[in-house]
């Protein structure tokens, strides 16, 4: 008895959602092409285009695995889902870079707004509400 799992079996669960990566890989191409559109769009536009490009060739690859039992295309299809999820990680660092940073300039320069007139005001309001309630 074989125990080993054929290429078919191994493919199937990703074969399975290949639909939904194909439809994917087509929203990602036309929010790409929608950001392209406009100047500053168009300077990160390629980024979901070469995400959608991705998620369509893994899909077109995990079904050549699937009906042909094709080790290569298997591969071919995690290399392509390896360098998609490479992608969105960088991306994710960058964007929690981006959003914390502000933070940490604001907190370096004294609190930003808050470290000024405006908490001053804050205090007194805050004090002179305790004063009529007592």
């Amino acid at each position: 008895m074989d125990t080993n799992p054929t290429i078919a079996t191994l493919s199937q669960p990703l074969a399975r959602g290949r639909g939904w990566l194909t439809f994917l890989g087509i929203l990602s191409l036309l929010y790409g092409l929608l950001m392209a559109l406009s100047i500053i769009g168009l300077l990160v536009a390629w980024i979901p285009i070469w995400l959608g490009i991705l998620l369509i060739q893994a899909a077109g690859a995990i079904g050549q695995a699937e009906t042909g039992s094709d080790p290569v295309a298997l591969q071919r299809s995690l290399a392509k889902l390896k360098t998609y999820f490479t992608i969105w990680g960088v991306l994710a660092i960058i964007m929690m870079v981006l959003t914390l940073l502000p933070l940490i300039l604001m907190i370096a320069t004294g609190g930003g707004m808050l470290g000024g007139e405006m908490f001053r005001e804050f205090q007194e309001m805050f004090g002179e509400m305790q004063r009529r309630a007592i």
